[in-house]
């Protein structure tokens, strides 16, 4: 059987357990071993882009092993178009924070590597579980190594981060796993029990079941995206955390929220989704212009590309639920695209931070005098934050723009309004960074960029100019998944729809029948209608009183408190005795 995806994922864990052998005093060991793991991971994740078929939707490298299986449990992988760019994502992402982080932590050097390539097994493993209660241990792994990469190396205010980020993540993550649970025992009513979501895709829900499961899902995805208004504890963790981290919660971590809806909740509840969908693509409007008003105010460098992640993923939310192949493609590429673009801004920001131990926008000026390569490298990586023709960026919001317009156009038209406010507030900050005079004499004493920030960043740069100008290999490999996901959801919603028409109908042709049995029968129908009259029934002009009724016989064959020897007319039968018409 295939074992490559279990190397992908457990390679860094491997490194991190021989790092814990490495003496403390042997920082450089520390940091050797973390970047040879770390780039060995990634040599492995190329070889499934390599040996990735372009021709199927299935799930391909799939590994499945019995778990526990009294509980249907198992150790289940697999990838697709959908998460093998959110893969290689994070394995081209974890080596270059490893080699960046060689000069930044200075401390306990040997616990924080231990916890990247931790974080890194964490993220893989939730990148590739098709197992639910596989994905939830992976999801929960996370939650431990940035605690302390936040709590340990972060700022003054570390530990309020820390623990922020932990309680809304950890609350959300309990309601998804009840709903998990309530999940796989609906299944197993009708069959074996399971927690492999390709067979709990197919689970009969009502929609009231949905409505609530996906609403448990949904919570513990938009608090991990963030969406707005889940979004409060992203600044705070941003700030506080050391540049890796930061760089790996903005570059990958959120993904998992946005990945989450695609693999999870909107396949296993496509009719919540439906009625759904007006409600998130309004708060994912909310957050575009919310994300860049917020941004464009902030004194802080760090803040400010915090808040714009907050705008930022607010468009791959908007384009997941225009339910269209067009805004789900759109959706991926950006939230590949947002990891470089704004896993290179914090980096840029780590790096003058490193030489000027300030953040704060207006200690700056006139950088462009003293160090050129770091402008010049700053101003690619914001032209294609804001999604300049020609990089990253505009293809990711242009694919998502053009789906959003095809379910809601005000939705595109106002999101439209958070691009132009994204050009206002990188542009300007860029302007009072970089150019202008040099206002304060430490910034003339800057050192730019040295040969480790140049390899670095030069593998980032590189890679939002590719993904800028050829899009096709990168589509091409994700299209197969998307439609056979935006098929799967469109199915389901139609035969919802179709069984909510039939049984509209089916009531309406039970009504109509029942007045029809309720219309009065003619006068002279008398010995039609004394019988019904006798069960309790009455059939009568302008209304009447119900029939009593009928007495039980006795043993002798009569009916008590009937008398046999009146006709039929005379009898007990309520105020529906005929009328005698002359």
């Amino acid at each position: 059987m295939n074992v490559l995806l279990s190397m992908v994922v457990w390679t860094p864990m491997l490194g991190a357990l021989l790092i814990l052998l490495i003496p403390r005093d042997n920082p450089d060991g520390a940091r050797r071993a973390a970047l040879a793991f770390s780039c060995l991971t990634f040599l492995l994740s190329l070889t499934l882009w390599l040996g990735f078929r372009l021709d199927t939707a299935e799930f391909q490298y799939v590994e499945a092993y019995a778990w526990i299986p009294d509980f249907g449990i198992q150790y289940l992988l697999g990838l697709d178009g959908v998460s093998l760019f959110l893969v290689l994502l994070t394995t081209f992402l974890t080596p270059l924070v490893v080699l960046f982080s060689f000069g930044d932590i200075t401390e306990r050097v040997k616990e924080y590597f231990f916890f990247v390539l931790m974080l890194e097994t964490g993220m893989l493993g939730a990148f590739m579980a098709l197992d639910l209660f596989l994905f939830y241990v992976f999801w929960e792994l996370m939650l431990v190594p940035m605690y302390f990469i936040i709590g340990v190396w972060g700022g003054a205010r570390r530990i309020y981060a820390s623990l922020k980020f932990v309680l809304y993540t950890l609350t959300a993550s309990l309601l998804m796993l009840v709903a998990i649970l309530y999940l796989v025992g609906i299944h197993a009513e009708s069959a074996a029990m399971t927690f492999d979501v390709r067979q709990l895709y197919d689970v009969g829900l009502s929609p009231t079941e949905q409505m609530w499961l996906f609403a448990a899902f949904a919570l513990a995805f938009a608090v991990k995206v963030p969406m707005f208004p889940l979004h409060t504890w992203l600044p705070d963790a941003h700030v506080e955390a050391p540049t890796g981290g930061s760089v790996i919660l903005a570059g990958v971590l959120l993904k998992l929220g946005t990945y989450g809806f695609l693999r999870f909740a909107m396949p296993l509840f496509p009719v919540a989704v439906a009625a759904a969908t007006p409600l998130f693509m309004g708060l994912a409007v909310v957050g575009i212009l919310y994300g860049a008003a917020v941004a464009m105010v902030q004194p802080d460098l760090k803040k400010l590309v915090a808040y714009s992640s907050v705008s930022h993923l607010g468009f791959v939310v908007l384009g997941l639920f225009a339910l269209n192949v067009t805004g789900i493609e759109g959706a991926i590429y950006q939230m590949v695209n947002h990891g470089l673009s704004t896993g290179a801004l914090f980096l840029l920001v780590g790096m003058i931070y490193g030489r000027r131990h300030t953040r704060l926008i207006a200690d700056f000026g006139g950088l462009w005098k003293t160090i050129p390569r770091f402008s010049a490298v700053f101003l690619v990586v914001t032209f294609s934050s804001i999604g300049l023709p020609g990089l990253n960026g505009f293809v990711g919001e242009f694919l998502i723009l053009l789906g959003t317009f095809g379910r809601s156009p005000w939705a595109a038209v106002f999101a439209c309004g958070g691009i132009v406010l994204g050009a206002v507030y990188m542009l300007w900050m860029y302007q009072r960074v970089v150019f202008g005079p040099v206002t304060h004499d430490e910034n003339a004493a800057l050192t730019d960029l040295t040969r480790r920030e140049i390899m670095v960043l030069a593998p980032v740069v590189t890679m939002i100019v590719v993904m800028g100008v050829f899009p096709t290999p990168f589509l091409r490999a994700m299209e197969p998944s998307v439609v056979a996901l935006v098929a799967r959801i469109e199915a389901a919603q139609n035969a919802a729809s179709e069984a909510a028409q039939n049984a509209a109908s089916e009531a309406a042709q039970n009504k109509a029948s029942g007045a029809a049995q309720a219309r009065v029968l003619p006068a002279d129908d008398v010995a039609a209608r004394q019988p019904l009259a006798r069960h309790g029934r009455s059939f009568v002009e302008g209304g009447c009183r119900p029939a009593e009724p009928a007495a039980a016989p006795d043993s002798a064959g009569s009916v008590a408190g009937v008398r046999d020897d009146l006709p039929p007319s005379g009898r007990s039968g309520g105020d529906c005795a005929p009328e005698v018409r002359s």
